[in-house]
């Protein structure tokens, strides 16, 4: 375990340059609150551990095949202005091969990439001494945070991307959410208002924002129960025909067996983009697997996402895809409730693909490409219709997105990055208190069980599904609701 306190902090500054930023005094250009609030608090130590899993079953998204996970786990300590100390726990998975897809590093150079970015994200935070709210913490330490990722590329084949910076962020700005609710004594959900966060959200988000709290855009208490979005690996058998070699640990094994196994009703399927007769027999033979185990349960309503991690060539072949699977199986495309991150992440560089047509025909939500505001305002203007929210993308800056997505009347979605324990916890927390969406999603109980074993007690109603519900009533505890 690797623990940083603010003595880490004068040699962290050299190492980053993040001085030269102007990140760490506070807001530059924005006058404090006349009155402190006495809410505010300042990081003391932060402590980083990480956890290897093996995964169950390997996952297929995006060409890449996955079977493991590295969780870069935080322990917070923070005090307010009274002194009054709180401890706070923040966790996620280090997906390096999502956030990271090289094609110059190997896994475990990225991975220790990412590492070492953490190492410098907890020097810059314990050392950062404004007393803030931890969306102001963040937002303003961000710049320091990317240009250590900036100093470290340096010495790297390949530069670190952004969405990887904001995956290594998330679990410390996780743990300063967590304690901070603490501290308070309340879910870190009532403590978005003007008592706790004085700043309204134009200074985050602009002057449309003006006058807005982030609470207007957060609901206070949890959504009771929310469906389960199960997922369809593009490895993963439909059938048990299409077992090559049998897990045989007790849990299902195929499609058809996990829809009575958790009373599914929202299914998550994974295409490749780059074989569009492949995609479209993949949706049809879903869609003939699911009608046949829905019938022996007597279910009549279930719906589809499709998930094409930005392999598409273009928004033609989306369209292709979209019409074909219309013209084949009717049912099938009318269950589908959205398309996700069809074509490349960078929009910059892919202003062609203008998703206009394919947005009159369903939802498309970006993804991968979701790392700013800008980029959230790009994608509207290049005609998607939908955002999907990360936790691992950080408490703060969701909430900022969703309410950015919210004013606009986007669609909205939550994903997971197959987050398992206090991770799943997280992003749950997210989907069930954010308005508008509609499911969770939970894909480490297929591929990496192992990792929620020691929190299945502790929060039985998350990490059981039943009738393809979670019940997220659960989630109100002080802080994220993580640890009891």
């Amino acid at each position: 375990m690797n623990t940083w306190t603010r003595r880490e902090f004068t040699k962290s500054l050299a190492a980053t340059g993040a001085l030269m930023t102007g990140a760490l005094a506070g807001f530059p250009g924005r006058a404090r609150a006349a009155v402190p609030n006495p809410h505010d608090v300042v990081v003391d130590e932060l402590q980083i551990s990480y956890e290897d899993f093996l995964y169950r079953t390997p996952i297929k998204f995006g060409g890449n095949v996955l079977d493991r996970v590295t969780l870069q786990n935080v322990r917070c300590t923070l005090h307010d202005r009274s002194g009054k100390v709180a401890h706070g726990f923040g966790s996620m998975p280090l997906g390096n091969v999502w956030s990271w897809p090289s094609h110059v590093l190997k896994y475990a150079d990225t991975l220790a990439a990412m590492k070492r970015l953490g190492e410098q994200v907890a020097k810059l935070t314990t050392g950062y001494k404004e007393f803030g709210h931890p969306i102001e913490i963040n937002v303003a330490l961000e710049p320091a945070y990317f240009q250590a990722a900036a100093d470290l590329s340096a010495k790297l084949a390949e530069p670190i991307p952004k969405l990887c910076s904001l995956v290594t962020i998330s679990p410390f700005d996780a743990a300063i959410h967590d304690a901070y609710g603490k501290l308070n004594g309340l879910n870190c959900y009532r403590t978005y208002g003007p008592d706790f966060l004085a700043r309204d959200l134009s200074d985050f988000l602009g002057a449309e924002f003006r006058g807005e709290h982030l609470d207007r855009y957060v609901l206070q208490e949890p959504k009771q129960r929310m469906p389960l979005y199960h997922l369809i690996g593009a490895l993963d058998p439909l059938e048990e025909q299409d077992i090559v070699k049998k897990v045989g640990d007790g849990l299902p094994e195929t499609l058809t067996e996990w829809i009575p196994f958790n009373g599914l009703t929202h299914l998550k399927i994974k295409l490749n983009g780059s074989d569009l007769k492949w995609d479209v027999e993949r949706v049809l033979r879903v869609e003939r697997t699911t009608a046949a185990a829905q019938q022996k349960r007597g279910a009549k309503q279930w719906v589809y996402s499709a998930d094409f991690n930005e392999k598409c060539p273009s928004v033609e072949y989306l369209l292709a895809f979209l019409r074909q699977v219309k013209e084949q199986a009717p049912p099938a495309f009318e269950r589908l409730q959205y398309v996700e991150q069809p074509t490349k992440r960078d929009l910059k560089a892919d202003r062609a693909n203008v998703m206009t047509e394919a947005s009159k025909l369903k939802p498309v939500v970006i993804d991968e490409s979701l790392t700013d505001q800008e980029a959230l305002m790009l994608s509207r203007e290049m005609g998607y219709t939908g955002v999907a929210l990360k936790a691992c993308k950080s408490q703060s800056q969701a909430l900022l997105m969703a309410a950015v997505a919210q004013k606009y009347k986007m669609f909205l979605c939550v994903q997971d990055l197959t987050c398992p324990g206090a991770s799943l916890l997280h992003s749950a927390g997210i989907s069930a208190h954010i308005p508008g969406v509609a499911a969770i999603e939970a894909n480490a109980r297929q591929y990496c069980p192992a990792a929620n074993e020691p929190w299945v007690k502790k929060f039985p109603d998350i990490f059981i599904v039943k009738e393809g519900t979670m019940g997220t009533a659960c989630l109100n505890k002080p802080g994220l609701g993580v640890v009891d």
